[in-house]
């Protein structure tokens, strides 16, 4: 597990959001954490973050779409960075297939549309829509066929 650092005052809003307009006594009620121990995170009393299991319990009682991610991204556990966010290896992949792919395409007249050559600006815009779907693409791929156990 990646070891980043507790934002207490984050932590705290997110506690507050995920509250609601409900009483601390209901939060806690509804999420099988004791009252004691949200106040104290609320009120940025703890230095240390509380455990997983603690924010699966507070999550799953949360209103205003406070989310499991955001209470472990802001607790510390977890990066802040989705499984599936593209890598530096990743943008140089995508580059290198870019480019391969439009020097394909560069040769003849693959790059017509009605039998007319396409002209720069089109060139340069098709171009961008392609860099954006390869990376679609890598991210989809990554979401499909990341196994449960590294995200």
């Amino acid at each position: 597990m990646i070891s980043l650092k507790f934002d207490k005052e984050k932590f705290a809003n997110l506690i507050m959001q995920a509250k609601g307009n409900r009483s601390l006594n209901q939060y806690a009620a509804a999420s099988g954490v004791t009252s004691a121990h949200i106040s104290r995170l609320s009120r940025q009393l703890l230095d240390s973050p509380p455990s997983p299991q603690i924010i699966r319990k507070l999550a799953e009682a949360a209103h205003n779409d406070v989310t499991y991610d955001q209470l472990m991204a802001a607790a510390g556990h977890t990066d802040p960075q989705p499984y599936y966010a593209l890598t530096e290896k990743d943008e140089k992949d995508i580059a290198k297939d870019l480019e391969r792919i439009l020097a394909d395409l560069e040769s003849s007249e693959a790059l017509a549309f009605h039998g007319e050559p396409l002209d720069e600006e089109t060139k340069r815009l098709f171009a961008i829509s392609l860099e954006n779907s390869l990376r679609l693409a890598k991210e989809m791929a990554k979401k499909k066929y990341t196994p449960n156990k590294y995200r």
